[in-house]
């Protein structure tokens, strides 16, 4: 039996790619894979999870919510 992951780096360690895909999918759509909808919770810490993913393991441009701004003018409201 799997241990209970005692941090969320344990858990984010822990994650397989087609873990995070699938966490991923499900924030995506709302649902599970079943066909069960996400309740707001659940929703939340997908969303959490994946974006920690992220954050340790793939390249800022391909990380949920960039925005590439390198084409954009800079204005006043950058600073």
């Amino acid at each position: 039996m799997m241990e209970k992951p005692q941090s969320w780096q344990q858990l984010v360690a822990g994650m397989t790619p087609e873990i995070h895909q699938n966490l991923k999918t499900a924030v995506e759509l709302g649902k599970w894979p079943n066909g069960e909808r996400l309740s707001a919770e659940q929703k939340q810490h997908c969303l959490q999870a994946v974006i920690a993913y992220d954050q340790l393991y793939l390249p800022e441009t391909d990380r949920t919510a960039f925005i590439d701004r390198s084409g954009l003018q800079k204005s006043q409201c950058d600073d």
